[in-house]
């Protein structure tokens, strides 16, 4: 009895309820999805009864399949579709943005700091209101749809590349670009060929996170949208869920987090293959400071 008093008063101990917590949190986390999933293979058209395992809700069913539906194929595209648009210009908009008001000094810096982290507190269904009145009343010629979309994404998920991207230049700091440039780079070459290697893991996390809210992202898709065309894949599963829903819907959300997944791990596996054939095995910032006593070209 003495020694779990012991144990259980010491403030250094491994924490005590830690493991529990997290199983738990887990737990909770993974199983919806994990029946949902089962779901999605089911063979009959029940959502709650586990009825076998087929393909039907995938591909097999001519009718109400992902692969034949018209509406959840194109839903599934739609989504990807904005996905990858909101990837190949929020990432490399939020990085530029991230380095500019990191390294600005001056009056008007930490203002602008502030104002970069306002869509961050803004609730989003106030974001897609604002988007829409914009749209439809001062910028008419950004119609409603695939572009309109696009852009609310865009807008939404910019601030979790700054965010991403500047926590990591703040754990570099300015010395290895100065470093650089004392060793005869310009501030361009101090730019490509010091920071943005070390930047490297950001700007992969922050790609992976913006493809994640752009394919989850509900309000912004349904306030944009311009009818069933251009409904995305959560706005296709609310308005089918509220009628007669099928396990087509489970096999839906189920190539959903599938795309997810593969996206991130492809992207993980590209960052660690160009790590190998670079010859890096430690942390980013320890490879670069054992080089920088060796020239810049």
């Amino acid at each position: 009895m003495r020694r779990f008093r012991d144990w259980w008063a010491n403030p250094w101990g491994k924490p005590r309820f830690l493991v529990l917590f997290t199983a738990l949190y887990l737990f909770w986390s993974i199983v919806p999805i994990l029946i949902a999933i089962r779901f999605s293979f089911n063979e009959g058209r029940s959502r709650s009864t586990a009825q076998g395992w087929s393909l039907r809700w995938y591909t097999d069913d001519p009718d109400l399949s992902v692969l034949h539906d018209p509406a959840l194929s194109s839903a599934l595209l739609q989504s990807l579709r904005l996905a990858a648009i909101a990837v190949l210009v929020t990432v490399p908009l939020g990085v530029a943005l991230a380095i500019g008001l990191t390294r600005w000094r001056g009056r008007g810096a930490g203002m602008s700091r502030s104002v970069s982290l306002a869509t961050l507190v803004t609730p989003e269904i106030v974001m897609g209101t604002a988007l829409l009145l914009v749209f439809i009343h001062l910028l008419t010629f950004v119609q409603l749809g695939t572009m309109a979309q696009a852009i609310g994404h865009i807008t939404f998920s910019l601030v979790f590349v700054v965010i991403i991207v500047r926590s990591r230049l703040l754990a570099i700091g300015p010395d290895y670009e100065e470093a650089a440039r004392d060793l005869g780079a310009s501030q361009l070459q101090a730019l490509r060929l010091a920071l943005l290697p070390m930047l490297v893991p950001a700007i992969v996390a922050s790609g992976i996170i913006v493809f994640a809210i752009s394919m989850d992202d509900f309000v912004i898709s349904a306030f944009l949208s311009s009818g069933t065309g251009t409904d995305t894949v959560p706005v296709r599963i609310y308005a089918t869920g509220r009628t007669a829903p099928t396990p087509a819907l489970n096999a839906l959300a189920t190539v959903t987090l599938a795309a997810t997944i593969v996206i991130a791990l492809v992207g993980f596996v590209l960052w660690r293959a160009v790590r190998r054939t670079r010859g890096q095995t430690g942390s980013t910032v320890g490879e670069f400071a054992a080089l920088d006593a060796e020239p810049v070209r």
